[in-house]
């Protein structure tokens, strides 16, 4: 048995009637706690023709202080630089994932911009969360010939402080799944059960920027040039595809990632098959985040109601927000705020439990699948 459990709490957020800016859902936010003790959601707003901007809203919470609802309180970021914008005029600013890095005393935004050439990383800077400078693109260098330069990737998070490297350097670091051609689990749905993961184009990666961590003009963001792969598609709930979630947040066991995986089910009807976007758990070393302590091998997250069934993309939930409810005097109970179908939002809660549960890492980083 799981001792990981998600327990849902319900429907946070839909698209309101009449707002041209969410026609086509609100989903996949960003949840950080700003200067004033408050929670934010820097939710995904789609308009007509999937033209996504970023937005904000305060967390509303009842007595006893579970999440209710949000008062909208404007806009984080539209489609303005030239790599949120596609030729045709459509575009986004999508997904972001928002750390208070502890070193520079500012929160970064790490999110998916979409131009022409598809979707990559980009990356701003806030004092007050609510006046956000673009710092552009996040930049990799290659790996062992792996090519991280010319390739689409997203579902991207930082660190809040900084992790040592391969070496033992202290520097920033991100979480991110690079989408290598034929690595998409529309493609991988083609292929047999059996088939073979190739570990270097399928995996999530933790990257490393050399950065001086004294200094805090962001303007020049530095390249991610040290690389370690962190974790494979392994269990059957994450076969097609694993990728990046929650943020980091440090709990008594380590680095806790809530990330997504994603299979394949079938239609009893007409055998058709469609994908299964679910989340699970991952516990990283404290000292050494680029050892896996704990990770799930059945999901703590899978679509189940209604809404998260049916809509924009049926059958996600997609698990992007986290908020430790030290505000209650609980380190150990945690928020999680997801996607529902691509189409609203919703939020579950995690009581990490008091030892990790037994058994063995699913994929040690250097065992060959």
């Amino acid at each position: 048995m799981n001792e990981f459990k998600l327990q849902r709490l319900g429907q946070l957020m839909e698209p309101e009637p009449g707002n041209l800016q969410e026609v086509e859902g609100v989903l996949n936010p960003a949840a950080v706690r700003g200067p004033d003790g408050k929670l934010y959601l820097f939710p995904r707003l789609v308009a007509k023709g999937n033209y996504s901007r970023i937005g904000i809203a305060r967390v509303l919470f009842n007595e006893a202080g579970d999440p209710t609802g949000v008062e909208r309180l404007g806009i984080a970021l539209e489609p303005e630089a030239d790599y949120e914008i596609r030729s045709d005029g459509s575009g986004g600013c999508e997904d972001p994932r928002i750390t208070f890095v502890e070193r520079f005393k500012r929160y970064l935004m790490t999110y998916t911009a979409h131009s022409s050439k598809g979707p990559r990383i980009a990356l701003a800077v806030s004092e007050n969360l609510f006046h956000w400078e673009r710092l552009g693109l996040a930049t990799f260098d290659q790996y062992q010939g792996i090519d991280f330069v010319h390739v689409d990737n997203k579902d991207a998070s930082l660190f809040p402080v900084a992790i040592p490297n391969h070496t033992g350097k202290m520097q920033l670091a991100i979480i991110h799944r690079p989408l290598f051609p034929g690595t998409r689990p529309e493609e991988t749905a083609c292929q047999a059960e059996t088939r073979l993961v190739d570990l270097d184009h399928e995996s999530i990666w933790i990257s490393y920027c050399p950065m001086d961590l004294e200094d805090l003009e962001l303007h020049h963001f530095a390249l991610f040039n040290s690389h370690h792969r962190l974790a494979t598609p392994v269990s059957q709930w994450e076969r097609l595809k694993i990728g990046g979630g929650t943020p980091p947040i440090l709990t008594r066991h380590g680095w806790l990632i809530i990330y997504h995986g994603v299979s394949e089910i079938t239609e009893q009807v007409n055998d058709e098959h469609h994908l299964r976007y679910s989340a699970g758990v991952m516990v990283l070393s404290k000292e050494h985040p680029r050892v896996i302590l704990y990770r799930s091998v059945e999901p703590v997250l899978t679509p189940a109601l209604p809404k998260e069934r049916h809509g924009t993309v049926p059958n996600v939930v997609f698990p992007t927000g986290i908020d430790r409810r030290d505000d209650l005097g609980l380190p150990n109970r945690i928020d999680v705020y997801y996607g529902m179908a691509d189409s609203r939002i919703g939020v579950a809660r995690l009581d990490i439990p008091e030892f990790l549960p037994p058994g063995k890492v699913a994929d040690p980083p250097d065992e060959k699948v």
